[in-house]
């Protein structure tokens, strides 16, 4: 039995079998023999691999032990990552000495768990031992550009700094797609749509693949592509690519769900919302290892609840959002935690943006205070509408219940600078130039008492410009060490040299001489301007007085009027006089003629009775209920009298 088991083990050793079920039968045949038999089961490993069964090979290793998984580490690690067990995998693969395959595994375990920045880190080591490169190096290339994209898409790398192909990544469509795609990230599609043009007249005359490998290889680039378009805005141009993607040929259910996501939004404007909802939901969904990245998921869901509120699925969007906001830290400045209190507030107003459902909202912000996406939510609906002074003061009450808390978490969410972007650019449609530096100060304040990876360069750029104008000695220093920081960060920044210069130009010169020297000279940087071009041009004028001028000139266009228009014209009606017949301008007029005729004291009616009236009257006057009760007795005799006697004749 030994000699057998001994004759077996020497087969698998100098065996050059490529048919991996031969090395599978063979090796089971020497477990049977000797079920710890490492050799054996290492080579059972490998063939399980080759063969594609992964969770096969984990349970071989578990079955074996500890021996075996420090045996074949790499192999160990890559069936964990096939697994979609990827810190596992990173972690086994780090902790190996399988040498470079090992770290090839942990940068790619750590790519699909999004650990971007150890990815980056490892592929930049690898592309460091040039002795050891080999063929590795355009799989290296390939893979640091879609790192880069990946960071970018996740906001993690620095969008400022613009890593620009070069002509070696352009003679691969695989290298050129990645570049592709680190643009699309920065925001730039233009460049983006020449890069996936690039990488798909390289894919589509490659000489290396076969029909069926280019068509495969062509699907991502096309639906790259229709995503370039759809976000220009260009539906045509659209529509003309959805008829090159077929979804049937997708191999990827995520690749297909992204495809038919695109495809949908090109109909969105054309299909029932009801069908678009149905046909959404319909798609299918990636399964095991073949899973979303997070910034594609987060488009996903959010693309889920838009087309919920637009088949009024009010309730549907609120317990869900809700639900979700209840596990997201409190507050939050990440992309996707704001975008469902958005969502949530859209659904809890009925998608309405008049008076009452700002108010709705606001009552709302009072339950949640920090809740940023709702702020902003607010602050775009004043500011939609105009009310600039509004959106100021819910985005200041907001910033100040941020600023009062003890929470270190609440004081990074205070300063964030997409917050105080927001806060800034309110107070420049305002004029609120005070403001605007205060908030700057106080902003790079607190960043200067962060480490420095967390420092965010774009704002400590702006605070320190702004510095610099001050006529307080304090912020003048504040400005100094704000340029210092961004010089040792990038000493290749201009705008960090100019700007350090000039923070010490009016105090020390001297120690700025040497800065000063590499700073390029006003008369070179003006050397090629043509000034009497620019005299010819005249002064740029702003829309406003372009558009003045522009209607005098139409108005001097126009043709001139005929003597008769003219006259005519100038014939006005002549207002009928209003004045009374026997008016005599000599005379003064009656100072009572606005009095009604019975106020007025000339006022005489008419006849015995009427002047008896008169006297009667008691409106106006003081009655004496003495006077008033003999009267009517005296009175009722003597007119009695006076007729008997008048009636007698």
């Amino acid at each position: 039995m030994t000699a057998t088991v001994q004759s077996l083990r020497t087969l698998l050793q100098h065996s050059t079998i490529e048919d991996h079920d031969e090395i599978l039968k063979a090796s089971n045949e020497v477990l049977k023999k000797s079920k710890t038999d490492i050799q054996a089961q290492h080579s059972k490993v490998v063939a399980l691999i080759k063969l594609d069964r992964y969770d096969d090979t984990l349970r071989v290793f578990e079955d074996a032990g500890d021996a075996l998984k420090e045996k074949a580490a790499v192999e160990y690690a890559y069936a964990l990552y096939k697994c979609g067990r990827l810190r596992e995998a990173a972690e086994v693969a780090a902790k190996s000495a399988g040498g470079r395959g090992a770290k090839h595994v942990e940068a790619q375990a750590s790519y699909r768990a999004e650990n971007f920045a150890n990815a980056a880190t490892i592929y930049e080591s690898l592309l460091g031992e040039e002795e050891e490169l080999g063929n590795e190096y355009n799989d290296l290339r390939i893979n640091t550009w879609a790192t880069d994209a990946q960071r970018l898409w996740q906001r993690e790398g620095d969008l400022s700094r613009t890593r620009k192909p070069a002509r070696e990544d352009l003679e691969s469509f695989e290298t050129s797609y990645n570049a592709a795609c680190a643009s699309l990230a920065r925001g730039d599609l233009k460049q983006g749509e020449i890069l996936l043009k690039r990488a798909k007249e390289l894919c589509k005359t490659s000489e290396d693949l076969s029909p069926e490998e280019k068509e495969s290889e062509l699907l991502p680039i096309t639906i790259q592509q229709l995503y370039t378009l759809v976000s220009q805005g260009r539906v045509e141009d659209a529509e003309e690519i959805v008829k090159e993607i077929s979804l049937d040929n997708i191999a990827e259910k995520s690749t297909t769900r992204i495809a038919q996501n695109n495809i949908l939004i090109t109909q969105n404007s054309t299909i029932n919302p009801y069908i678009l909802h149905k046909q959404f939901h319909n798609a299918p969904e990636p399964e095991g290892s073949d899973t979303f990245f997070k910034f594609q998921s987060d488009a996903l869901e959010a693309n889920s609840h838009a087309l919920d509120l637009q088949v009024q699925k009010y309730d549907g969007v609120i317990r869900s959002t809700t639900k979700a906001l209840a596990q997201r830290p409190y507050p939050s400045t990440e992309p996707h935690d704001n975008l469902l209190s958005i969502y949530n507030a859209a659904a809890r107003v009925r998608g309405e943006t008049h008076p009452k459902a700002i108010q709705d909202l606001r009552s709302l912000l009072d339950r949640r205070p920090k809740d940023i996406g709702l702020v902003l939510t607010i602050v775009q609906l004043y500011a939609g509408v105009g009310n600039t002074t509004s959106a100021i003061n819910v985005l200041e009450s907001s910033l100040r219940a941020l600023e009062e808390s003890i929470s270190e978490s609440d004081q990074a969410v205070r300063y964030n600078p997409g917050l105080i972007s927001v806060l800034i650019a309110l107070y420049q449609c305002e004029g609120r130039k005070s403001h605007i530096k205060a908030e700057l100060g106080k902003a790079a304040s607190f960043w200067r008492q962060q480490s420095s990876p967390q420092q965010p360069s774009s704002l400590l750029r702006v605070a320190a410009a702004s510095l610099l104008h001050s006529s307080d000695p304090a912020d003048l220093a504040i400005s100094q060490e704000l340029f210092s920081t961004l010089r040792q960060k990038n000493p290749a920044d201009k705008f960090a040299l100019a700007g350090y210069v000039a923070s010490y130009a009016t105090s020390d010169i001297g120690k700025v001489q040497k800065e000063l020297n590499i700073l390029p000279r006003s008369q070179d940087l003006v050397s090629d301007i043509d000034i009497t071009a620019l005299e010819n041009a005249g002064v740029p004028q702003s829309q406003a007085s372009l558009a003045a001028n522009a209607a005098v000139i139409a108005g001097a266009r126009k043709r001139a009027a005929t003597k008769e228009q003219q006259n005519a014209r100038a014939k006005k009606r002549i207002r009928k006089s209003r004045l009374p017949k026997d008016y005599d301008a000599s005379k003064k007029p009656d100072p009572e003629r606005w009095l009604p005729l019975r106020d007025r004291s000339s006022y005489r009616p008419k006849g015995r009775k009427g002047k008896q009236r008169a006297a009667d009257r008691t409106q106006g006057g003081i009655v004496n209920e003495k006077v008033e009760a003999e009267k009517p007795k005296a009175a009722t005799a003597g007119t009695t009298s006076a007729k008997k006697k008048k009636g007698k004749r």
